[in-house]
């Protein structure tokens, strides 16, 4: 063999083993994704399936069954039944509590997005000391616990306690520093020549916040509205503390129709829960790109 004939085979050689690299490591990186991925679906498999499957399969079997707790499919299939049950318990019990629950969901989640929005606008748009004690206001409203005692007090001072209209406001209060720092963060990436632009045109504050800022707020009032509209539907500490009384039942407090001391039906219970669940799952999973692109907008600028 000549010697070119060598010196070409080495440059073949190492001209393969140069292009097969970059091709071996786009293999090496996929298969690490592959093995984060397939973790990441077992932990969310494990943390939010799994338990859900529980309570599917509770809410299907019959009293005793489900006295057991067992993690096992059910010998009579009776969910229509269970559900059936827990809708026409105490006189169509679940219904008017679905009502109410709808009636403070629609109600808070409207005032929050109002409220939230104009407030976001001001605190965005100036940069003065006003301003910043109220952003320290909002941050505080985040940290500080809700007092339950003193709330109860103002509550019945002003005449609404056990009525719908004095747990919305609490909902509202509890709630507007969420929405304002989420739609406040999405409005630093509107430009302020849009405002000042429509402001030499002659508009006013007010008509430039209705008819310019707020639709361009979409993403960011999907987002408080469907996570505001969740943690209200699913509330249970605000209601028991701040609406009692037979009439004014939500979804959430029906649970405690079907447990007791002294006897228990988690075959209801756990139908229950599918009742009240369906609803808020149904909402996430119809909107949770909306949610996502609203939390994550404005990130990085603002």
């Amino acid at each position: 063999m000549s010697n070119k004939s060598i010196a070409g085979e080495r440059v073949g050689a190492k001209v393969a083993r140069e292009s097969s690299a970059p091709m071996m490591k786009r293999l090496g990186k996929f298969v690490a994704r592959a093995w984060v991925d397939a973790l990441a679906l077992v932990v969310i498999g494990i943390v939010f399936v799994v338990p859900f499957i529980f309570i599917f399969l509770t809410a299907a079997k019959t009293r005793q069954e489900a006295a057991l707790f067992e993690f096992s499919l059910p010998t009579k299939f009776q969910l229509l039944e269970n559900i059936r049950d827990v809708i026409t318990y105490g006189d169509n019990r679940m219904l008017l509590a679905l009502w109410n629950s709808a009636l403070l969901t629609v109600g808070s989640v409207t005032l929050i997005v109002l409220l939230s929005a104009m407030v976001a606008f001001v605190m965005q748009r100036r940069a003065d000391r006003l301003a910043g004690g109220a952003s320290s206001i909002m941050l505080a409203g985040l940290i500080i616990p809700p007092a339950v005692v003193p709330t109860i007090f103002v509550l019945q001072w002003i005449g609404l306690y056990k009525t719908l209209l004095g747990l919305i406001m609490v909902e509202v209060a509890f709630t507007l520093p969420f929405a304002t720092l989420v739609l406040r963060a999405f409005m630093a990436t509107i430009p302020r020549e849009i405002d000042e632009s429509a402001i030499l045109d002659g508009a006013s504050p007010l008509r430039v916040f209705v008819s310019i800022i707020l639709p361009l707020l979409q993403p960011a009032i999907v987002t408080v509205i469907v996570v505001s509209a969740v943690g209200i539907y699913n509330d249970f500490t605000g209601p028991l503390y701040f609406l009692p009384g037979a009439q004014n039942v939500t979804a959430q407090l029906t649970l405690f129709s079907f447990i007791s001391q002294f006897s228990s039906q988690w075959n209801l219970l756990f139908a229950d829960v599918v009742v009240i669940t369906i609803l808020p799952l149904v909402m996430f999973l119809f909107f949770q790109r909306q949610i996502v692109s609203g939390l994550t907008a404005g990130a990085i600028k603002g």
